[in-house]
């Protein structure tokens, strides 16, 4: 390949070595889709949880058991690919939301643990989190997310933005008697001010992805309850069984599109390397 081909490839999407193998990045670009199934992700974990939990019976501890052993097959599904596979990164992202939000249920449910204590502490393991990652790697952008080490830092971190969310979400909404609704708006709101400081004052690109990335989870986790709880609680009633199923259908044809679009990408970078 001459230098000229070469020069049109992006250093993000090339492979780097690694112990003799080489690995792609693993997490999706940064577009409105991923935002999109983010927020999905996210609202699906709040009335998913709540369905198994409530609707199906199975309570906190075995609901909990059962998505945990299944987000670990996921895990492992994820760490053993090469590169980034939809399908399996976002079945992992679903998953770890539902987690998430069970852990901070049980610590408030069974363990009897305030929201504003649950709030604090999810806080400290996220930032710690990101302390290890950054005093390990130097970096904490997801663009680079092409190590073993990088990939447990990055997921470990989502484990504790999801956990953290719910119980911001539920510390506004529910123990502050702001209510669903305001409670969406009010990180609605939150985002787009990220949005506009990263934009317009050119905040880190950095900074701007995981504050935008932690304050969609309460967003998400309100918009669920805001759809799914009864109308004398502060929700429009339609349940999580129906607000559960039609947000994993937008993902799955969300999921669906953006494979087929991996694909017609990695066709067209193949073709470039294979310019003379």
């Amino acid at each position: 390949m001459n230098q000229n081909t070469s020069s049109k490839i992006s250093n993000e999407s090339l492979s780097v070595p690694l112990g003799g193998r080489k690995l792609l990045n693993k997490v999706p670009e940064v577009m409105i889709f991923f935002w999109i199934i983010k927020i999905m992700a996210t609202t699906v974990g709040e009335t998913a949880a709540d369905f198994l939990n409530d609707n199906l019976n199975l309570g906190l501890t075995n609901t909990t058991l059962i998505m945990s052993a299944l987000l670990l097959i996921t895990l492992i599904l994820q760490f053993r690919t090469s590169t980034y596979v939809p399908w399996i990164y976002w079945l992992t992202v679903v998953l770890i939301s539902v987690v998430g939000t069970l852990i901070t249920d049980n610590l408030t449910d069974n363990f009897g643990v305030p929201l504003q204590v649950s709030t604090m502490l999810f806080t400290i393991l996220l930032g710690v989190s990101f302390a290890a990652w950054y005093a390990s790697e130097k970096t904490l952008s997801i663009h680079s997310i092409f190590t073993f080490k990088r990939e447990v830092f990055y997921w470990l971190a989502i484990l504790f933005t999801f956990a953290l969310g719910t119980a911001a979400g539920d510390l506004i909404a529910e123990g502050l008697n702001v209510g669903y609704l305001i409670s969406m708006l009010l990180f609605a709101v939150l985002i787009g001010c990220v949005t506009l400081a990263h934009y317009i004052f050119k905040l880190n690109a950095v900074l701007s992805f995981w504050i935008a990335y932690i304050l969609t989870r309460p967003f998400g986790a309100s918009f669920g309850d805001f759809l799914s709880q009864p109308r004398d609680a502060g929700g429009l009633e339609l349940g999580t069984t129906g607000t559960s199923i039609v947000f994993l259908i937008i993902i799955v044809g969300l999921v669906i599109y953006l494979t087929k679009m991996r694909k017609l990408e990695t066709m067209n970078l193949e073709e470039l390397w294979n310019v003379d």
